[in-house]
């Protein structure tokens, strides 16, 4: 009998913890297929706190200092994760790929607000970038300013600024490549 009310409970932190990772579940439709919102209006973020500052780290295609969200004069794909997210992971191949695509036309930029302490460090956000193949600007927001300021859900959250800095897209969890691709070529 405890056994079962163990693997009850076990069953039901794991369901929670991959409800938290994607925010839930989402009423929204989807253009990918999957059970992820995505969004093509700024309806979904709150503009008036944009631009905002968010302090970077020194890791493979990143320098220690600060960055502004949105960049200004060129489009931004703005990635929120987490190190302990896996749909985060995968979600790396996809911006990879795409950061090479596009190359310096578009500013990419990879933001964890996850709190350092309890057995957290920055060399493992580090570490987590080195392993993903991260090449492009890492940044930390402990006080989760910008995930309020974009309305993010869960995670990965997905954001795509135009050369003005207007929110043209959102997406709530695993992004499928070409229709990010498809939101990035919209902007330019």
């Amino acid at each position: 009998m405890k056994r079962r009310r163990y693997l009850g409970a076990l069953g039901g932190a794991a369901s929670l913890t991959v409800a938290g990772c994607l925010g839930g579940s989402s009423g929204g439709s989807t253009s990918d297929g999957d059970d992820t919102e995505t969004e093509r209006s700024d309806d979904s973020a709150s503009n008036n706190e944009l631009p905002l500052t968010v302090q970077t780290l020194d890791a493979p295609g990143s320098t220690a200092g600060e960055v502004t969200i949105p960049s200004d004069g060129r489009p931004t794909v703005l990635d929120l994760f987490a190190t302990w997210c896996a749909p985060c992971v995968a979600q790396m191949e996809s911006l990879n790929h795409l950061r090479d695509e596009f190359g310096d036309d578009v500013a990419f930029v990879s933001v964890t607000n996850e709190r350092l302490g309890g057995g957290l460090q920055i060399e493992d956000i580090r570490q987590w970038w080195v392993e993903n193949n991260g090449n492009w600007t890492l940044g930390h927001d402990p006080e989760s300013n910008l995930m309020r300021a974009v309305r993010a859900g869960g995670l990965p959250f997905l954001v795509v600024f135009d050369a003005s800095g207007e929110i043209t897209w959102t997406h709530r969890g695993l992004a499928a490549e070409d229709t990010l691709r498809s939101a990035i070529e919209e902007t330019l």
